[in-house]
């Protein structure tokens, strides 16, 4: 049996268990805890933010649609208007 690895695990269970005790503490005080909770999942956009986005996504298709036009030549076979 590794001694070193169980007295690493030991003490990281003594860690969580002091953090416990001191959240229930403070409950019992009145206390609010002080949980750290990450924020987990999408970050959502505000309205602002979305109108932002959708600007700066039209001008940018604006732009690339206009590059293609003008790199597509115009095709021999069809007729132009008036001709």
């Amino acid at each position: 049996m590794d001694l070193g690895k169980t007295i690493r695990l030991l003490i990281a269970e003594r860690d969580r268990l002091i953090k416990t005790i001191a959240s229930l503490e403070q409950l019992q005080a009145g206390e609010p805890a002080a949980v750290s909770q990450k924020r987990r999942g999408r970050k959502f956009m505000g309205a602002r933010e979305r109108r932002e986005v959708s600007e700066r996504m039209m001008r940018y298709w604006a732009k690339r649609n206009a590059a293609k036009i003008e790199a597509v030549p115009p095709d021999p076979h069809t007729r132009a208007a008036g001709a």
